[in-house]
């Protein structure tokens, strides 16, 4: 009989200084004898999306339960027409630029709602796939820096990796003996 030890990427790496990556670390995990089941990155193909503010929001000139957003992400400002009722000026948010692919695989492109231009996305939980259903847009920590790549402010820059462990290999069942088996190894 197996079992299924779940090791957190970013959990491992406050006990093993790895500078490889989810996959590769996996990878040497199996070239010390255990056996990989699965490697899920949590931010999979997510790409564009940055950190930003909301400095202006108004209502949109032809559309009543839109909005009308400026967004600054520390170079450049942009306009983007926004549904979410919670948007309003001064909010750190996720903003995916033109070109930035969403948990889902899509690329995004530049749209015309309403007559009016929108040069990105003002993003939810949900549509960062941290959520199944979310009624607004992803309100962030005052502090957070603009520009910067979303993932590790939301928590999308870790992976999890599953490892097959027989039973004469107790030792590894926990965080510990995960990291001393790969500190060794490596």
């Amino acid at each position: 009989e197996q079992f299924v030890m779940k090791v957190l990427y970013n959990w491992l790496k406050e006990f093993v200084p790895l500078e490889i990556s989810p996959k590769e670390t996996a990878a040497a995990l199996a070239r010390l004898g255990f056996e990989i089941a699965h490697v899920q990155e949590f931010g999979g193909a997510i790409s564009g999306v940055v950190t930003a503010e909301v400095k202006t929001c108004a209502k949109h000139p032809n559309a009543d339960r839109l909005s009308l957003c400026t967004v600054w992400d520390g170079g450049k400002e942009y306009t983007v027409v926004c549904g979410a009722p919670n948007v309003k000026a001064g909010l750190k948010v996720a903003f995916a630029r033109v070109g930035a692919v969403l948990p889902s695989g899509e690329t995004l492109r530049a749209a015309k709602i309403r007559g009016t231009d929108s040069q990105g996305m003002i993003c939810s939980a949900e549509e960062l796939g941290l959520e199944s259903s979310s009624g607004g847009i992803l309100d962030l920590p005052g502090d957070t820096p603009l520009g910067a790549d979303i993932r590790p402010f939301v928590g999308l820059d870790d992976a999890l990796i599953e490892i097959e462990v027989t039973p004469n290999r107790r030792d590894v069942l926990g965080i510990l003996g995960v990291a001393r088996e790969l500190a060794a190894g490596l």
